[in-house]
């Protein structure tokens, strides 16, 4: 048993100053190489690696004689320093998949997570919008000036292909397939999905990408490689940031007065679960939404509650009152 006091957690200051050992960077380049992880994802698994270093070295630990105590330890680290739940998951994730890998590259003879529980985290509902929000917030782009024409096709790609504030900040001229009314999106892993375009999509895009729309907003001379090949423009003619997606989508959810309800994740809650209450199957939103495993798109069936009390009412002997 570890003793119930366990030392703090090191400050982030204190772990961006050190270094990992080879073994972790080895893992790290495994999961951008192998996997196909993403630069960012990589660089969280970094940061989550740094810590529990740093964690075992205050304990005169390393990888090699790191064992289930000592991962319990910086788990109650982590808890009583007050982490949310979310992100104590999240490092424990990071340093299970390190040992994991040590153990099945033969660098440890053991792994010393393989017991310890991580801790489960309450799935919470998806905030979807109502059919009638999704039609405020599109009414309220007005104009016909080259970023209200940009702003109306963001809003309606998010929407009408669910597809994630990254995957519409990377969109290339070449995924856009107008005529068939296709976009090409790449997610997670760099896997590549086919997505329909609705009309409503097609429609803004295609203004959009107009002489009036985005050739409007192209510079003499592009300043980076590949922004002449971007969908999403700035203002200044490069391609639109993550950071300016939200940011287009805040300020017309505000405008819409449901700034406060509205990411740019809730338009993909919202597509999902708008297309299950409309009857499209589960595995057709799988794919759609480039999910790896259907039991993440199943977590969009448990809100679609009026879709299950029609279902319900509908077939089951007694669910409506005798008369």
């Amino acid at each position: 048993m570890v003793s119930p006091v366990a030392p703090s957690v090191v400050p982030p200051s204190a772990v961006e100053a050190m270094s990992l050992d080879v073994r972790a960077e080895e893992f790290l380049a495994w999961l951008a190489v192998e996997r196909g992880r993403s630069p960012r994802t990589v660089e969280a698994y970094r940061r989550d690696l740094l810590r529990y270093s740093r964690h075992l070295e205050s304990g005169g630990r390393g990888l090699d004689d790191a064992a289930d105590t000592d991962v319990i330890a910086f788990l109650r680290a982590l808890q009583s320093d007050g982490l949310a739940a979310a992100s104590v998951t999240r490092m424990l994730v990071s340093v299970r998949g390190l040992h994991r890998f040590l153990a099945a590259e033969g660098l440890r003879a053991e792994d010393p997570t393989a017991d310890v529980e991580i801790p489960s985290l309450p799935r919470g509902l998806p905030k979807a919008l109502s059919v009638d929000q999704i039609s405020s917030l599109m009414d309220v782009v007005v104009g016909d000036d080259p970023v209200a024409r940009r702003d109306r096709a963001v809003l309606e790609v998010l929407y009408g292909t669910g597809c994630r504030i990254s995957e519409a900040g990377s969109l290339s001229l070449a995924d856009v397939d107008l005529h068939d009314g296709l976009v090409r999106v790449t997610g997670k892993g760099a896997r590549e999905r086919i997505v329909p375009l609705g009309r409503c999509a097609a429609t803004a895009l295609d203004r959009w990408l107009a002489p009036e729309g985005r050739g409007a907003l192209e510079p003499e001379l592009w300043a980076r490689r590949g922004d002449a090949e971007a969908v999403f423009l700035n203002q200044r003619g490069g391609r639109l940031s993550r950071q300016g997606l939200w940011l287009v989508v805040r300020r017309h959810g505000d405008a819409a007065g449901i700034g406060s309800l509205l990411t740019p994740h809730v338009l993909r809650h919202s597509c999902a679960t708008h297309m299950l209450d409309g009857g499209a199957d589960i595995r057709f939103v799988q794919e759609m939404l480039g999910h790896a495993s259907i039991s993440t798109t199943q977590i969009y069936t448990r809100v679609s509650t009026e879709r299950l009390r029609a279902v319900y009412r509908a077939a089951h002997p007694r669910a409506v009152a005798l008369s």
